[in-house]
This record gives structure tokens, C-alpha cells and sequence, in this order.
């Protein structure tokens, strides 16, 4: 005579890399952490590149932006854009690092914008100008109110930003 005997067990699967086999494991699957919504602006992304690049010329491991054009598969020109950025006061930079998330529509302020931003050596001139930007408006709580209680030597975010930035 057979008896039958049931056994219950939760399971889930799960890969081990990218391209890997799935494979079973046991217990309830792990919790996905929540991603933030929206993305982060090209802006922001753009100004955490300057930094880098500014940072791989400084060390070393990079010779010339010439090289970090030919590296990157882009012009001269586009790579001064984006170290041009580099040139702004040090709080409009903050400002673009920590632009919120955009959820949807258009983005509200181009590197185009700014590029006439960047020639001018004057901070006090470059932040009348940022307040004249037809994106950036008067709405302080998007632009102006951002980084009200950040601390520039307080980088946590900036680490996120410079992870984003593969996907330019």
C-alpha cells in the first residue's frame, strides 16, 4: 500500500547575474527595495560628469580631455559643454546636482541654457542670470529652496547622482 505525503514549502526563484539561470531557493523572496520615481534630471546628471571628468583629469588617470573625448565617443566641443558647467558659482552647481526627480513631461532647464551662464567670471552676475532663466522661474521650492539644509562637504547624494550617470 502507497501513502501519499504532501510537503509545503515556500520558494521563489532567483538569478545569481544578468544572463544567469533562473534557480529555485528556498524560504519567501526578498523584499525589492523601492526605487524613487521619476528620474534624475540630465542636467544633474551632466553637472556629475563634469565633476568626474574634472577628477579623473586631476589624478591622472586620464591625460587630456581630448582623451576623455575620444574615451567617450563624443566631440571636443561637447566635452568643454560639460566642464564648462565646472564654471558656475559653487551653489548653482549644488543647485543642478540636487534638482528633484521629474516624473513626468519635459525637463525644465537645458545645458544650452546655462552655456551663456558659464562665460561670465562674475558669481554675483551668473546667480541674476540663473533667476532670469524662463525654466527656472521663481518657483524656490524646485530651484531655489533645494539645498536649504545641505552642506557642500555633505556628498552622500552626489555619490547617487555619479552612479546614474551610465545611462547618459
Amino acid at each position: 500500500m502507497t501513502r501519499s505525503i504532501t510537503v509545503e514549502s515556500t520558494i521563489h526563484f532567483q538569478r545569481r547575474g544578468r544572463g544567469s539561470r533562473r534557480e529555485i531557493a528556498s524560504g519567501a523572496s526578498p523584499a525589492v527595495p523601492e526605487r524613487p520615481l521619476g528620474r534624475v534630471p540630465r542636467i544633474s546628471r551632466l553637472m556629475a560628469l563634469a565633476i568626474r571628468f574634472e577628477h579623473l583629469i586631476r589624478t591622472g588617470e586620464i591625460a587630456d580631455y581630448a582623451e576623455l573625448a575620444r574615451l567617450g565617443h563624443v566631440s571636443r566641443a561637447r566635452i568643454t559643454q560639460i566642464i564648462n558647467l565646472l564654471l558656475l558659482a559653487s551653489d548653482l552647481q549644488e543647485r543642478l546636482l540636487f534638482l528633484p526627480r521629474i516624473e513626468g513631461g519635459k525637463e525644465r532647464i537645458h545645458l544650452h541654457q546655462l552655456q551663456s551662464i558659464t562665460v561670465v567670471p562674475d558669481w554675483r552676475k551668473q546667480r541674476r542670470l540663473w533667476g532670469r532663466l524662463p525654466s527656472s522661474g521663481r518657483d524656490d521650492t524646485v530651484y531655489g529652496g533645494v539645498c536649504d539644509n545641505f552642506h557642500w562637504r555633505d556628498l552622500r547624494g552626489l555619490a547617487r547622482i555619479i552612479q546614474n550617470c551610465g545611462n547618459l
